[in-house]
């Protein structure tokens, strides 16, 4: 699930627990290794059951059964939504929501792996936007290089040749990659929205509720009225639904918050790069889809930017250490 990666690092922190939180072990890798390979075949899912239930109305339901399922536990958690926070809470859940309206629709149009990729720059929005909101959250020089290198990477495969898809099909295809951009932009701005408000005080459980709030009221009226609300009912396209709801947009979350509020939250953002990394091989191999040689150069570059802005905390850490190692000798 989009939100899960960099948003909630991002975002509210965590309650604080009985002790601090540590450096990652073998458990807490392993355990994010599966979490990105599950978060990458989020969109390789929704395409795959495209034929049978459009992308947005299986969002849409997966919401709603998300939203059912975070309700019950927030019930016996005795949690509640704050009054105090809900405009800021109907921001980020409109955000959200249409994040997720602009990935279904690009889905529509262009690869996964290409939604996968471009979907995955949010970070740098957000960094950017949180550069100009917060003078704490100013960008480093590892992080402007970043979104550089990935703004490079994101030029090229727009200017890139689309090999197989001349004509009308190129077409769709670079409004799909322009759609996942923007869905991006919108993530980006989850983010920031998140940090800025008062939801910056509020539980992980009840931002998601906010988000998944959101998705459910927007998604379904717009598959409703856009025509994209029939589907035919397989046990394909169930499991598709239930790998959607119970693995992705539910227990992935938990398992996420359990990770946040046991291991440092910047060593867990540095996995955020392999997410799209995953999303571009499942893609191939369970899609068949053919990656050009330009947009493959291009993740490169948009992959590698990822990963410095991501990794900006660790990074500025060892400059500095070696620095005094200079010093001391």
């Amino acid at each position: 699930m989009s939100l899960l990666t960099p948003t909630l690092p991002a975002g509210p922190r965590p309650q604080a627990a009985a002790a601090a939180p540590g450096a990652l072990d073998l458990r807490a890798t392993a355990t994010m290794l599966m979490l990105c390979l599950l978060w990458s075949l989020q969109q390789v899912s929704l395409k795959a059951a495209a034929g049978e239930m459009s992308p947005m109305l299986m969002i849409a339901l997966r919401s709603c059964i998300a939203l059912a399922l975070l309700g019950l536990l927030m019930r016996s958690r005795g949690e509640r939504l704050a009054r105090e926070r809900w405009r800021a809470g109907a921001l980020a859940g409109l955000l959200f929501g249409l994040e997720f309206l602009l990935v279904s629709e690009a889905l529509q149009r262009t690869q996964a792996a290409h939604v996968i990729v471009f979907l995955y720059t949010a970070p740098i929005f957000a960094a950017l936007g949180l550069h100009l909101r917060w003078p704490a959250e100013r960008m480093g020089a590892w992080q402007w290089a970043g979104a550089l290198l990935a703004f490079a990477g994101i030029a090229c495969a727009f200017l890139g040749p689309r090999a197989g898809a001349p004509g009308h099909a190129g077409g769709q295809a670079l409004a799909g990659d322009a759609l996942a951009l923007l869905a991006a932009l919108a993530w980006g701005a989850t983010t920031v929205t998140l940090r800025s408000t008062r939801l910056v005080e509020a539980p992980a459980t009840e931002t998601l509720m906010y988000q998944l709030m959101g998705a459910a009221l927007l998604l379904l009226p717009a598959a409703l009225l856009s025509g994209q609300a029939q589907f035919t009912c397989t046990p394909r396209v169930l499991a598709h639904l239930g790998f959607q709801s119970l693995v992705v947009s539910f227990a992935s979350f938990l398992t996420w918050c359990w990770l946040l509020r046991r291991y440092l939250a910047s060593q867990l953002g540095m996995f955020s790069f392999l997410t799209p990394l995953f999303g571009v091989l499942l893609g191939a191999a369970l899609l068949d889809e053919t990656l050009e040689a330009s947009f493959l150069a291009s993740s490169v570059l948009v992959l590698a930017g990822i990963g410095l802005v991501s990794a900006q905390g660790p990074l500025q850490r060892a400059w500095r250490q070696a620095r005094q190692r200079r010093r001391a000798h």
